[in-house]
């Protein structure tokens, strides 16, 4: 599987094809879903395509069940994260885990980039993240929280550009934006803290 990011979910009641089409309608997107199987309502993969037939990313919806892929890839986050940081994301990953319902994976194609592709993107993946309590994970970024706030540091070291991310104040999130070039700002973060001279968001 190529590039992906996800939403997992604390619900795996079915997403019907149809709502999808509705938020798309709804936004005035130039964009389709396409579901190759008869059943709209509990299907297991959508192609999200621009009107002109570029697809934009492959959706594929994973229940969490005993012995499933869905089930198996919690496993291989919760084993992947241990050494991330903070460790106070990990630790509040790992609670969060045992929650998880459903896995949606957008398997980003050329159409992401493609006109407004990353808009539709993030409108398809917000819609889903909505339905139900849900954080988010990119390949080679990390997870973010319910708000979308990044909160576990798996970039490259070569990475940079403003972010917004999140640490944790005993229940609370607090949301900041991070140079992540900035090595003064990685070294807070990665000890849970919002840097020196940054001003957290309201």
């Amino acid at each position: 599987m190529g590039y992906c990011v996800r939403v997992l979910g604390t619900s795996d009641e079915p997403l019907p094809v149809e709502l999808l089409r509705a938020v798309i309608d709804e936004f005035g997107l130039a964009a389709t879903v396409n579901c190759e199987t008869e059943d709209q309502t509990n299907w297991k993969q959508l192609i999200l395509s621009h009107s002109d037939g570029t697809e934009i990313a492959l959706i594929e919806r994973g229940l969490v069940r005993e012995g499933s892929l869905a089930t198996a890839e919690l496993s291989e986050f919760d084993e992947e994260i241990a050494k991330c940081h903070p460790k106070s994301a990990v630790e509040w990953l790992r609670a969060f885990f045992p929650k998880v319902r459903v896995i949606y994976a957008f398997q980003l194609l050329s159409g992401t980039d493609h006109k407004n592709g990353w808009d539709i993107l993030g409108t398809i993946k917000a819609l889903i993240g909505s339905i139900a309590p849900s954080i988010f994970q990119a390949d080679s970024e990390g997870f973010s929280n319910k708000d979308g706030d990044h909160i576990l540091w798996q970039f490259s070291e070569s990475v940079d550009g403003a972010w917004s991310m999140a640490v944790l104040d005993g229940s609370k999130w607090i949301q900041y934006e991070m140079d992540l070039g900035n090595q003064n700002h990685r070294e807070a973060f990665f000890r849970g803290e919002v840097p020196d001279g940054v001003i957290p968001s309201e």
